[in-house]
């Protein structure tokens, strides 16, 4: 079974986007920040497929922070290079993306269109096989 990641500090899109991903036949570990998904990670790195971070969260402070999610994004990369990451926002800004996926993201996603996220995590998927 393929284990995501998923990191985001809304609790109600966390919520619904665990729900999308379990019912699209997903493993799912959740966490609502920084801190606490850099923990999950190093515990679970091994099973971890990929991960699915929101942008903008508490940083490894506790500190809401702009970007938080670049920062877990290069944590993670350092453990486990080849894991894909998709970056999480709510809003649609173009430079974000760019940042993202130069930061070594595999692609960014805009919050919304759960369905449009689950076809996103199989074709990233499968590009990294």
């Amino acid at each position: 079974m393929t284990t995501i990641l998923l990191v985001d500090d809304e609790k109600l899109i966390q919520r619904s986007l665990e729900k999308t991903l379990l019912r699209a036949g997903y493993d799912v570990l959740t966490a609502s920040d920084c801190k606490s998904g850099g923990e999950i990670f190093s515990q679970n790195a091994d099973a971890v497929d990929i991960a699915v971070l929101d942008l903008n969260m508490p940083g490894f402070d506790g500190v809401p922070k702009n970007d938080a999610g670049l920062d877990l994004l290069n944590e993670i990369k350092k453990t486990k290079a080849s894991l894909p990451v998709i970056i999480l926002t709510a809003y649609d800004e173009v430079g974000k993306a760019r940042d993202a996926v130069s930061s070594g993201a595999s692609a960014f996603f805009v919050k919304g269109r759960e369905q449009g996220l689950v076809e996103l995590i199989q074709k990233t998927l499968k590009l990294d096989n």
